[in-house]
């Protein structure tokens, strides 16, 4: 087990960790959670040994093997499947082993090494490795591309994939999801929940802790404290832990206050000088309770748009894709899609199959290149770029950027300008004091984060267009960003693979996938579910794909195919829940029968008096119900048909019109919104006298 017992961590003057003591048990899965800054990177190179304690005893077993993700960008030539494969520390070190023995012909030590090789699993390593490789999202056709050919986060892929190839015993994970879009989150959630060792890791993904962790460590105010459970369940003894220890705080004071009294009163009388000096020492003894010092919490808001032009985006027949020694390459084609004011849209989809180049295309840094895209009259964008260094200058500090882009704004803006005007915004969004005059190259990933959304938000959007935008949050900044978003205005298109953020986001979702886009219907439940068949159709592509390769090829994609799918994408237990389709119908409550009306047992009357009765009782429910289902027919009739028109309006949209056509389809549709949501209130309505007066 892993012991610390009163242990302090400095880094320079400032103390991270101040006589921490905590027990990690083996097996156990271990969310090491805290703000940015409180020591948590700290406690992991204490970890991996790369600091020493500077007071108390720090204890980990020592013939623990450790696998830990390389922070370097790797610069290599070598295949992809190699350099994972290097991962396996045990396996290279046999293999060095045996080119010895056989270049100095030691028959009983190649005897030993062949043996250890065995029980190393020798004989399916390179299946193993590729089955990591194509579980965190690579295609089977880069399996021997060589490292460098990566871009940077792929190559952290690739390291993320070495650390998992390495047996081990501890396994240490700092911020694991962050160059991860959503289907490899999900494989490496199912991959960690098989893994059999000790786990320590650090993130700001609340399902991803949730789905993977036991344990949750939380290091505040230079303190360590256990709690037994996932994150969702540290939320909650978190919360009861402060509740109490405001009410030992306030129950002390009350008994400070009368002891202070008592000994104020008699302090001065002989008689009961005694008495009120053992109350004294009673004062000094008492161990006292800190009062609770929340944490000011970081929250922002969407300034409110100018205006909101409907629809803000008309896509007709587009091709979407990037352009390669002058020859356009599509990814997505044959694209048509309107985008409205208020909608919430969540892009889904395989990494590389076209989400951030739709998203580029929209926010105008990538051409279009076949088809229209008309954008509504004021559309005013906010671009947040999945890497941060894409809109920032790293050897400028965040005041310049502010005032750069008030320039470039001008006066009509409507916001002040003046340096100190620029000094007091930048103070909401955490840049406070000489943070403001810092050069960005030099800031970490959630402070560069953090400026891009103040210069988001101070440019007023009413489309906001955002390519993970939580890589490098931390969790406090990413629940201000779920708030600033619910109660933003505008229009929100999110690719993000934090499907906390998503399910409290969008209300709807598009699939980007097989050169196409269209909508997704169901939910995040659903998507998962998606992605486990999605997996199976690539590795049974890839098999079939294989059969006709040459036999070498064919040994090898058969194994990480057929032998190892368990390894490549584990069986998850997901909540499927039923897929919403966009018919009127669908949109509806589902209705249950009304309760038949109970008859009358009264053993004095004869069989036609009861049957007289009940069909008094039955004209009389008839007479009740019949207003309000002719009213709810009504109401069922004249939702389709706006369901009707809304799809012609669509549809009109996605064809070359008139800004004047335009406008009027988009105001005709915001029009049908509104009596949609009036005519769902009114049918709940019926529907529940309906059966209040069935029941009655």
């Amino acid at each position: 087990m892993i012991n610390l017992k009163n242990v302090t961590l400095r880094r320079g003057t400032k103390v991270l960790l101040d006589k921490a003591s905590v027990t990690l048990n083996p097996g156990e899965k271990v969310g090491l959670v805290g703000r940015n800054g409180a020591g948590k990177s700290t406690l992991f190179a204490l970890f991996n040994g790369g600091l020493t304690e500077d007071g108390g005893d720090f204890d980990m077993p020592r013939q623990w093997r450790m696998g830990q993700v390389a922070q370097n960008m790797p610069e290599t030539d070598q295949p992809a499947s190699d350099f994972v494969l290097e991962g396996d520390t045990r396996l290279a070190e046999l293999r060095q082993r045996l080119l010895a023995a056989e270049a100095s012909g030691d028959g009983m030590e190649m005897a030993h090494v062949y043996t250890d090789l065995a029980d190393a699993g020798d004989h399916d390593a390179l299946p193993r490795a590729e089955a990591l490789i194509l579980g965190l999202g690579f295609r089977v056709d880069e399996l021997n591309n060589p490292v460098n050919s990566f871009s940077g986060g792929w190559r952290m892929r690739l390291q993320l994939a070495r650390a998992l190839m390495c047996p081990s015993d501890i396994l240490l994970l700092d911020e694991p999801t962050n160059h991860l879009d959503l289907d490899a989150l999900v494989w490496l959630e199912a991959w960690l929940q098989r893994y059999a060792g000790t786990m320590i890791v650090i993130s700001h993904d609340r399902e991803f802790l949730d789905a993977v962790t036991n344990v949750t460590l939380h290091i505040d105010h230079a303190k360590l404290t256990r709690y037994g459970g996932n994150y969702s369940a540290f939320e909650i003894l978190r919360a009861q832990q402060m509740e109490l220890q405001q009410a030992s705080f306030a129950k002390q004071q009350d008994k400070i206050a009368h002891l202070q009294k008592f000994i104020t009163r008699f302090k001065a009388q002989a008689s009961k000088a005694k008495q009120a000096q053992s109350r004294v020492k009673a004062l000094e003894r008492m161990e006292k309770v800190v009062p609770l010092l929340a944490d000011a919490e970081f929250t922002f808001g969407f300034k409110e748009p100018n205006n909101l032009p409907n629809p803000m985006l008309a896509i007709s027949e587009a091709s979407f894709g990037y352009v390669v020694d002058d020859q356009p390459k599509a990814i997505l084609q044959g694209v048509s899609k309107s985008v409205l004011a208020g909608q919430r849209i969540g892009i889904l989809g395989a990494n590389g199959q076209g989400k951030s180049t739709l998203v580029k295309t929209i926010a105008r840094t990538m051409p279009l290149l076949a088809g229209t895209l008309t954008e509504g009259k004021g559309l005013n964008i906010g671009y947040f770029a999945q890497q941060e260094l894409d809109v920032l200058h790293p050897q400028d500090n965040p005041l310049e950027h502010m005032i750069r882009l008030a320039k470039e704004l001008g006066p009509n803006s409507g916001e002040p300008s003046r340096e100190q005007d620029l000094r007091n915004y930048l103070g909401t969004f955490n840049f406070t004091g000489d943070m403001v005059k810092q050069a960005v190259g030099t800031m970490s990933g959630g402070e560069k984060a953090r400026l891009v959304l103040a210069m988001i938000v101070w440019q007023r959007p009413n489309l906001l267009l955002l390519d993970e935008p939580t890589n490098h949050l931390d969790l406090a900044t990413r629940e201000a960003l779920s708030m600033a978003l619910n109660e933003f205005e505008g229009t929100v298109m999110l690719v993000s693979h934090d499907r906390a953020l998503l399910r409290a986001v969008c209300d709807e979702f598009w699939m980007v996938g097989r050169g196409k886009v269209e909508p997704f219907d169901g939910d995040l439940d659903d998507y998962q579910k998606y992605l486990l068949d999605e997996s199976k159709r690539l590795r049974e592509l890839a098999k079939n794909t294989a059969r006709d390769a040459s036999p070498a090829t064919h040994t090898n994609t058969s194994e990480i195919t057929a032998n190892d799918s368990a390894a490549a994408m584990p069986a998850l237990h997901t909540h499927t829940a039923v897929a919403v389709t966009g018919s009127a119908d669908a949109a509806l409550p589902i209705k249950t029968p009304a309760p038949a009306i109970p008859k009358l047992n009264t053993p004095s009357l004869s069989s036609a008096e009861q049957r007289k009765i009940d069909a008094q009782k039955r004209q009389l429910l008839a007479a009740q119900t019949r207003p309000l289902k002719r009213e709810l027919e009504q109401n069922e009739q004249r939702m389709a048909s706006i369901e009707a028109e809304k799809m012609t309006l669509e549809t009109l949209l996605t064809t070359p019109v008139s800004p004047a056509e335009m406008a009027e389809a988009g105001r005709r549709l915001k029009a049908l919104a509104e009596e949609v949501s009036a005519l769902e209130e009114r049918w709940l309505e019926l529907t529940s006298k309906l059966e209040e007066t069935s029941a009655a």
